[in-house]
């Protein structure tokens, strides 16, 4: 199919990097990218990212949500305060 688009000029930016990154033609990059936004989500690939142990918690997590309310109760009683 034949068509004409107008792109923003940032997303133009981007197409002529990704153009340029992989030596593609205006019509094979707009074609992949049009193809993979299309695709479903469970034909996706799978992304991997890297695991990174972070040691051993410096407080109890067990009371996390309490103390994360107790912070917040905090907080929005100093925003009354200062009228902020």
């Amino acid at each position: 199919m034949r068509t004409t688009i107008t792109l923003d000029p940032d997303v133009e930016a981007m197409l002529t990097k990704l153009m340029q990154e992989r030596d593609l033609s205006f019509k094979q990059a707009v074609n992949s990218l049009l193809r993979s936004a299309l695709l479903p989500n469970e034909v996706r690939p799978d992304y991997s990212f890297a695991v990174h142990h972070l040691g051993k918690p410096l407080v109890p997590l067990e009371h996390a949500l309490q103390l994360a309310s107790d912070l917040e109760d905090e907080e929005i009683a100093r925003k009354l305060a200062t009228g902020r």
